[in-house]
C-alpha cells in the first residue's frame, strides 16, 4: 500500500453560516458545497476541508456517521516565502494569532482560531522534511 495524503480534513460545528462566512468570505477558500445545517465543503490546495453540522452526521447510515467534539486542529501549508506575508494577512483580517512557535529544525508556525474555537495552523513548506 503507498498512501500518497490526506485528501480530506473534517470538523464539526453547528453554526454552518458563519463557517461558511469565515472560511469562504474572510480565508477566501473556493466553496465546494453547501448544504445549511448539514454540511459545507471548501477547496484548500489539492485539499478539501468538510465542515459538518455534528447533529446531522452523526446521524447517517452511509456514509458512516460520525463527529467530534472539543477543539480540532489542523494545518494550512503556504510556500516558505509566503509565511510572513500569510501572517500579516490574517493579523489585517482581524484574526488573532494565539501563539507563533519556533520548532526544532528552526521553521516557524502560527496558530488562530476558527469561530467554533476550531484551532487552526500555518505551516511553511518543508516543515515536516527532516
Amino acid at each position: 500500500m503507498k498512501i500518497k495524503q490526506i485528501k480530506e480534513t473534517c470538523i464539526y460545528t453547528q453554526d454552518l453560516e458563519t463557517a461558511r462566512l469565515f472560511y469562504c468570505e474572510k480565508l477566501r477558500l473556493p466553496l465546494i458545497s453547501y448544504l445549511p445545517d448539514k454540511h459545507l465543503f471548501v477547496r484548500v490546495g489539492n485539499s478539501v476541508l468538510l465542515c459538518f453540522n455534528p447533529q446531522d452526521s452523526q446521524q447517517k447510515k452511509t456514509p458512516p456517521g460520525h463527529y467530534a467534539q472539543g477543539k480540532i486542529h489542523f494545518a494550512f501549508e503556504v510556500d516558505a516565502d509566503d509565511y510572513q506575508k500569510t501572517k500579516q494577512e490574517i493579523i489585517e483580517m482581524g484574526i488573532t494569532i494565539s501563539d507563533e512557535v519556533t520548532w526544532e529544525n528552526g521553521q516557524q508556525s502560527f496558530y488562530f482560531e476558527d469561530p467554533s474555537g476550531n484551532v487552526l495552523e500555518v505551516v511553511p513548506v518543508g516543515i515536516w522534511i527532516a
